[in-house]
């Protein structure tokens, strides 16, 4: 078997405040994620694909949240921003995938929606892309709606799954191997909580 590979803070590396708990996204109350991982060697065409799932408040709950986007390289694509820049809210999953799988995805998730709650006010979702290219056969279209469906139906709180995982599997950043990471921090500060009628409360 192999070992799991160190992460940062466990080799020392110094970063600035507090973590979490267990330093993974989970750590925040109401978000649940997973990965469906697609990995196959034997055919003509390697595969090392996949997708992955964040919920920002659990996969039973259409609450919105606070949300803004950014880019750094716009030779890509994330769905829903729109919406997120006019309204500063989303009420969606945040998926990732390889860059020719973000329509695949992206309608797999209003069909999860449609089949679960289809008279709820629901929004789109937010799917951005990775790219796997170099080491995966990114014109095969392994990414289906089933997988999908299981990463979105098996999505949990203490999942603290990470790298070579879900839409991380082949990715590449910068011509170094990428994958997918998780973190949580502290905030040291007293808390101010804001409601969308903009009332706060001290915490």
């Amino acid at each position: 078997t192999t070992a799991p590979k160190a992460r940062a803070c466990d080799l020392g590396i110094p970063f600035n405040g507090q973590t979490g708990k267990h330093n993974t996204i989970t750590d925040v109350s109401g978000i649940e994620t997973d990965h469906t991982t697609l990995i196959d060697e034997k055919g003509k065409e390697a595969i090392r694909a996949g997708v992955t799932v964040v919920f920002p408040k659990g996969k039973n709950s259409l609450d919105r949240v606070f949300a803004a986007w950014f880019t750094l390289n716009g030779n890509g694509e994330m769905t829903d921003t729109t919406w997120i820049d006019e309204s500063g809210l989303s009420g969606s999953p945040i998926l990732i995938t390889n860059t020719n799988s973000v329509g695949t995805v992206h309608d797999a998730v209003v069909k999860w929606y449609i089949d679960k709650s289809s008279d709820d006010d629901w929004d789109l979702a937010v799917v951005a892309k990775t790219w796997d290219g170099y080491f995966n056969d990114v014109n095969g279209f392994h990414v289906k709606k089933e997988h999908v469906f299981e990463a979105m139906n098996s999505a949990k709180s203490d999942s603290g799954v990470e790298g070579n995982v879900g839409g991380g599997t082949g990715m590449v950043m910068h011509d170094f191997k990428g994958g997918i990471g998780t973190s949580s921090g502290k905030n040291p500060t007293q808390l101010v909580r804001y409601d969308n009628r903009g009332s706060t409360t001290n915490e």
